[in-house]
């Protein structure tokens, strides 16, 4: 059975840099989170150390994606970073056809230029994907600036993965402070701020008319659904005051796909199962991060309750039609 881990990730030695200019290691904690262990070295890598742990946990396709916050706080120098980077993938890529995918890194602080470099990612280098980070400065995704972006993408099908990233500055002090600046970090990050934001960003996204304007426009929540899963019960009553074309539960079953981003939990699969459907589940296993070794995300998927075409489909068959979708645009 190929499995193929959706949501994993990677970094460049010049998007390093430019993070550490910005002082980013003492505010964001998915940047301070690269100095655990072996992170650091296992994002920079792509080649054999990274197959090498690919084979250890059982993944034979990985689809990687510039880390958090990507490039989302750099100004008009991500124009010529995002486009190195995607270059670095695509040679990944053609290096290691059977083992790698690529989603496309994108300026988004430069939205025309952003769309442009979608667009060269898809028709040109052949990636399946791009992935963005939440807010950009003071701005939510659903800002109009970003209409760009989102035109390409829903016009191609492009499957976009919403990441998350550190919450605001005023949220993460108001919330989070008080417990000390480790605790803190973790609160705002990795812990619970991150797929607040992420869930927000969806929300404002879904509210904005998006999946009105682009009907064919997936969009990937990892980690379950990043805490929108499990209100869904309370979502739905802003059906009653959003003026959106369709209920909540169509923009679910219709643009949403939930991936597990190494939650290897067979519970949340199946509460994602009944929001989404079947159809609609992607196995990732965000590595570095989450890495499991002695095969743990193949044991996860041979013992995660689905059956017959249904695992099939969540190991590798859902992400190969989404895949499949943008060669016919």
């Amino acid at each position: 059975m190929k499995i193929i881990a959706t949501e994993e990730h990677m970094a460049t030695a010049e998007v390093v840099d430019a993070w550490s200019r910005l002082g980013l290691e003492s505010r964001d904690p998915g940047v301070a989170y690269h100095q655990i262990g072996d992170i650091a070295k296992r994002l920079l890598d792509l080649s054999k150390d990274r197959i090498a742990l690919m084979d250890e946990a059982g993944v034979d396709v990985q689809v990687l994606s510039l880390t958090t916050p990507a490039l989302h706080d750099l100004g008009a120098e991500s124009v010529d970073i995002a486009r190195r980077v995607n270059d670095t993938l695509a040679e990944t890529v053609a290096r290691h056809p059977d083992r790698f995918e690529a989603m496309a890194t994108l300026p988004v602080a430069r939205p025309e230029a952003a769309a442009a470099e979608l667009e060269r990612c898809i028709v040109e280098l052949g990636f399946t994907g791009a992935m963005l980070c939440g807010r950009v400065g003071e701005h939510h995704l659903d800002h109009p600036d970003f209409a760009p972006i989102f035109e390409v993408a829903g016009r191609r099908s492009v499957p976009l993965l919403l990441h998350p990233r550190v919450v605001p500055e005023g949220v993460r002090t108001a919330w989070f402070s008080g417990f000390g600046d480790r605790v803190e970090m973790a609160l705002a990050g990795y812990a619970i701020g991150w797929h607040l934001d992420a869930g927000i960003q969806f929300i404002r996204l879904l509210l904005s008319g998006l999946f009105d304007r682009h009907p064919d426009l997936p969009v990937l929540l990892g980690h379950w659904g990043e805490l929108v899963l499990y209100y869904v019960d309370r979502l739905r009553a802003l059906d009653a005051v959003s003026e959106l074309a369709h209920p909540l539960d169509t923009y679910l079953r219709r643009n949403v796909y939930l991936g597990a981003s190494g939650m290897f939990s067979a519970e949340h699969l199946r509460r994602a199962r009944g929001v989404v459907g079947p159809d609609r589940l992607l196995f990732s296993a965000d590595f570095p991060y989450q890495y499991r070794p002695e095969r743990q995300a193949r044991a996860f998927i041979e013992n995660c309750g689905l059956g017959g075409e249904e695992l099939t489909n969540f190991a590798s068959g859902n992400w190969c039609r989404l895949r499949d979708a943008i060669l016919r645009c």
